[in-house]
């Protein structure tokens, strides 16, 4: 089975907003991470627009050969401007908060299941395939194979926070939760904190079949380049038994 990378070009947009000269070049970039191995470009329009922008995500979509996975909260907002202006080829519904220095959790989905069922109604009418971003816990991945999506991309932050003797444990419950949503039908992606140091149990689920990684790729690109970035990280999600 194809292990997909999705490289979220979100920081490259925070290094460009700090002078706001345009350099380093977003879509450009974006492209050649493709050329280097990356399967699609994921990218995360907040609220506040900290780092992508309107026109990024309209851009990337545009000029980008490649599949566009937009990271988005669950407001009136994005939903019109994913299903009008840029109708990606998926999106992930995430948390958000402004507060937050990066998103700290899964989506709670049942205090929103009756706006989730709408809004993923919307995006299959227009053609988008929906994940949603959950921890890997029981009752969320219920509601997750109750309300259809596409998929589910599992909150892997806890996960990397712990120490490296505790990851396994961790990734076995993880591993639990992929089994159950995938034997629903439903396709597994993993993100958040993921890393050349702490994947290899994440990767070793052979359910999860994307992952989507960026700041660690920017920052490992910064002494190595971002071809070596790409590849390295593509290399590392093989599966032992594939």
């Amino acid at each position: 089975m194809k292990r997909i990378l999705g490289f979220n070009v979100d920081h490259i947009a925070t290094l460009r907003n700090a002078r706001n000269e345009g350099f380093p070049d977003l879509i450009d970039l974006a492209k050649k991470s493709i050329t280097y191995g990356a399967d699609q470009i994921t990218a995360h329009l907040r609220e506040d627009r900290r780092h992508i922008r309107d026109e990024d995500i309209i851009n990337l979509k545009k000029h980008v050969n490649a599949p566009l996975n937009m990271e988005m909260a669950l407001t009136a907002e994005m939903i019109e401007i994913s299903t009008q202006k840029v109708l990606p080829h998926s999106v992930c519904l995430v948390p958000e908060k402004r507060a937050e220095i990066t998103t700290e959790g899964g989506l709670n989905l049942l205090p929103i299941y009756d706006e989730l069922s709408l809004a993923i109604q919307l995006f299959h009418q227009k053609g988008i395939k929906v994940s949603l971003f959950i921890d890997a816990v029981d009752e969320q991945t219920s509601a997750a194979i109750d309300l259809k999506p596409d998929a589910i991309e599992i909150n892997t932050g806890v996960y990397c926070n712990l120490p490296a003797n505790k990851q396994q444990e961790e990734a076995l419950r993880i591993e639990i939760q992929a089994k159950k949503v995938f034997n629903a039908g439903i396709a597994v992606h993993a993100g958040h904190g993921l890393n050349l140091a702490n994947i290899k149990h994440i990767a070793n689920i052979k359910e999860i079949v994307e992952f989507n990684i960026g700041h660690f790729i920017i920052g490992y690109a910064i002494e190595f380049g971002l071809q070596k970035a790409i590849a390295d990280m593509k290399a590392s999600l093989t599966h032992e038994n594939i």
